[in-house]
């Protein structure tokens, strides 16, 4: 199993609500994502990143699937113009 996280700070943290709406329509759509979560920060300090995904996928394949998929890569182009960074990390199980 693979774990896929993502974390991204937000030019607008407004957009927040849209991107997780979005990607959490991802889940039970694509072939080997077992689970998907957004969180969308609440905090707000410095250090804080607005939005985060975490995703459960099969296996490393799977996860090249996930990227791959038409699905995501629909999602991609909001998210990547709403952030003003992201940080990932990919890790088995």
């Amino acid at each position: 199993m693979v774990r896929h996280i993502v974390m991204w700070k937000l030019n607008n943290k407004a957009d927040a609500a849209e991107i997780k709406r979005r990607l959490e329509a991802l889940a039970g759509r694509i072939p080997g994502l077992l689970h998907l979560e957004v969180g969308v920060d609440f905090l707000a300090s410095e250090q804080s990143a607005d939005l985060v995904l975490i995703a459960e996928l099969e296996s490393r394949r799977a996860l090249e699937t996930y990227q791959a998929h038409p699905e995501h890569q629909a999602v991609a182009p909001l998210v990547k113009a709403a952030a003003i960074s992201r940080v990932v990390v990919d890790y088995e199980r």
